[in-house]
C-alpha cells in the first residue's frame, strides 16, 4: 500500500528568512535588534519582506508576534515590562515551587506555567497560527511522548487552527524551568517541551524549509539568491572549570546542561548556515554576555537594563547596525 502524507497548501514566499534563537529573558536583545532593522524598512513591517519567520522558545515569541502584524518595538516593551510575571524573583518562585511540590514533587520545575500562559494570551489573544500572514511562520517544539521534533508550520493544514499562544507556550516550556506543555492535536494530547531541544537557532530548519518549498528547477537558485537574518540571544562566556566538569553529577549539571547544549547546537546552525548562503547575504547578530548575566531567567529591572546595553554595543561597537542596514536593503529588493 503506497504511503500519502499530509501537504501544505503553499506557494514558494519570498527568498528570504529572519531567524530567532532561544534564550529565555535574553530575548529582550533580539527585540532591540530587530526592532532596529524594522527602523530600516521604509516603514514595512518585517513580515511584508520576508519569506520566512521562525523562532525557537522566546524567539517563537518573536516571531509569532512580528508574523501577525505587532511592531518589532512592542516586543522590546513586552519584554521589559512582562518578563518578571514569567520569570519572578526568588522568594515568589520559591514559594510557587514550595506549594507546587505537594502534587507535582520536590523536582518540580522552577516556574509555575501560570504566568507565561496569561503573558502568551495577552500578547497573542484569539490568533491562531494560520492567522500569521506575509510571511510564513515555524516553530519548533519536541514531543516527549512520541520522542521526536514537532515543527509547527503556519500554512500547515493541521496546524493552521491551533490556537498561536499554545504553539508558543509548547515552544518556550524549557525542561526544568516550565512543565511540558499539553496540546490537544487531532484528538492526542501531545506533551511538548522547548523547541531548542530540537533547534535552538532554528535558521537551518528555515532554509531548508523554503527550499524545499521551491520548485524543483529552481532549488539551487533559492540557495543562491536566500538573504538571511539570524538573531542571536548573547553568547554565555561564563566558564565551567575543569573540577566541575570533571566531578558534577546529574544534580550539579541539570540546568548548566541546558545552555551548554543550546549554545552548542545554535553556534552549529551558524556554521552550517555561513556555508550555505552567499557571502554578503547572511547576517548573524550575536554578541558576547560578558556584562550581563547570562541566566536565561534573571528579569530584575538591573538585569535587563544591562542586556539592553549589549545589544546597544553590538549596533554602536561591533558594526551590528551598518550590518542590519545592510540586511534591511537586501529585503527591500
Amino acid at each position: 500500500m503506497k504511503r500519502t502524507t499530509k501537504k501544505c497548501q503553499e506557494a514558494p514566499p519570498k527568498n528570504s528568512v529572519l531567524s530567532f534563537d532561544g534564550g529565555g529573558i535574553r530575548g529582550l536583545i533580539s527585540a532591540k535588534w530587530v526592532t532596529y532593522l524594522e527602523s530600516h524598512l521604509q516603514g514595512r513591517a518585517c513580515r511584508d519582506v520576508t519569506g520566512i519567520l521562525a523562532g525557537t522558545s522566546t524567539g517563537s515569541i518573536i516571531a509569532a508576534a512580528l508574523a501577525i502584524g505587532l511592531p518589532a518595538g512592542d516586543l522590546v516593551t513586552l519584554y521589559r515590562e512582562r518578563g518578571r510575571e514569567i520569570f519572578p524573583g526568588a522568594t515568589t518562585r520559591r514559594w510557587s515551587r514550595f506549594k507546587r511540590s505537594v502534587s507535582q514533587g520536590l523536582s518540580a520545575p522552577r516556574y509555575s506555567e501560570e504566568g507565561l500562559e496569561k503573558v502568551l494570551k495577552d500578547c497573542f489573544k484569539k490568533k491562531r497560527l494560520g492567522d500569521a500572514s506575509g510571511a510564513f511562520l515555524l516553530i519548533p517544539a519536541y514531543n516527549t511522548f512520541t520522542r521526536q521534533a514537532k515543527v509547527f508550520k503556519s500554512n500547515k493544514d493541521e496546524h493552521k487552527s491551533l490556537m498561536l499562544w499554545e504553539v508558543v507556550k509548547a515552544s518556550c516550556s524549557a525542561p526544568a524551568y516550565f512543565p511540558a506543555h499539553l496540546l490537544q492535536m487531532e484528538d492526542v494530547e501531545c506533551p511538548l517541551i522547548d523547541g531548542g531541544v530540537v533547534a535552538n537557532n532554528p535558521t537551518a530548519c528555515a532554509i531548508a524549509e523554503l527550499v524545499r518549498m521551491s520548485p524543483e528547477e529552481t532549488k539551487l537558485q533559492t540557495l543562491r539568491d536566500i538573504v538571511v537574518g539570524s538573531f542571536g540571544t548573547g553568547q554565555t562566556t561564563r566558564a565551567i572549570v575543569a573540577n566541575d566538569a570533571r566531578e558534577w553529577g546529574a544534580l550539579e549539571w541539570a540546568i548548566p546542561v541546558i545552555d551548554v547544549l543550546f549554545d552548542g547546537a545554535a553556534d552549529a546552525v551558524d556554521y552550517i548556515a555561513e556555508q550555505l548562503v552567499p557571502e554578503g547575504n547572511y547576517v548573524r547578530c550575536q554578541t558576547k554576555l560578558d556584562h550581563a548575566y547570562d541566566d536565561m531567567d534573571n528579569a530584575d529591572a538591573t538585569n535587563l537594563a544591562a542586556l539592553l546595553a549589549l545589544a546597544q554595543r553590538f549596533l554602536d561597537d561591533e558594526g551590528g547596525a551598518l550590518a542590519l542596514q545592510k540586511l534591511a536593503k537586501k529585503l527591500l529588493v
